[in-house]
């Protein structure tokens, strides 16, 4: 089995559920008291979010490069950036290690194909929801993205930080978030993708009309995948 690096803590409480989802899928693949391989590197999100906020996203990149390059020296086979915002500056963290990193968007994409969608609606932080480098990654891949309108976009990026990154679920935000998501279905979506690892912790797939793609568990489930084929292989050729 291949060692899966996460470099997490943006925020700890996804991560946890990055952890989780791991063993979970690990266990119910192989049984008995298997669990995942792993090495986690967990940040300081309150720099992060620092230099989120002052567009200090070179400075960052530096910061998760390094974070990288100690899970690859911990063991890891390939990396999980355990954050959507932060793939902003995938690629110099990519460029960093010499092994594997697993697009969050490249995961959510193919799901999204497989299910037969083309025209998506997109929740996240301001940064994922409005700029560029997320968005197109899934307009790469085919898809028609459709983000919240401006007070929508306000409200879901104010939940994230006030609440869902402090451990806070609020049954009044997930009604919230419940009608931007059917706002966004009028608007076209057939679909809809939780494009920040802590909005799963809030919507849940029965609580939306339309199909719900939770990144979290989509990433996890292909780092699980490439890890365990390791293992498939070497047991074919035993």
């Amino acid at each position: 089995m291949l060692t899966i690096g996460m470099l997490g803590g943006m925020s700890w409480e996804s991560s946890a559920e990055y952890y989780r989802l791991a063993n979970e899928l690990v266990r119910a693949r192989l049984g008995d008291l298997h669990s995942a391989r792993c090495v986690l590197f967990s940040v300081d999100f309150a720099d992060i979010e620092a230099m989120q906020t002052a567009g200090r996203w070179d400075e960052a990149s530096v910061v998760l490069a390094a974070a990288a390059r100690s899970l690859v020296a911990a063991g890891a086979d390939l990396v999980l950036l355990c954050t959507n915002t932060m793939h902003k500056v995938a690629d110099q963290v990519q460029a960093a290690i010499d092994v594997p990193l697993l697009h969050l968007a490249d995961a959510t994409a193919a799901a999204v194909t497989t299910a037969g969608l083309r025209t998506v609606g997109l929740l996240g932080t301001a940064f994922t929801m409005e700029q560029a480098f997320y968005r197109d990654r899934l307009t790469a891949a085919g898809l028609r993205v459709l983000v919240p309108p401006a007070v929508d976009r306000a409200l879901v990026h104010r939940v994230i930080f006030d609440e869902l990154c402090r451990g806070v679920v609020r049954e009044q935000s997930r009604r919230q978030y419940v009608a931007v998501i059917e706002r966004l279905a009028a608007a076209g979506a057939e679909g809809v993708i939780l494009g920040c690892t802590e909005i799963e912790l809030l919507v849940r797939r029965q609580d939306s009309s339309v199909p719900v793609f939770p990144t979290t568990r989509l990433h996890v489930e292909a780092a699980v995948e490439l890890a365990l084929a390791a293992e498939t292989t070497a047991g074919k050729s035993g």
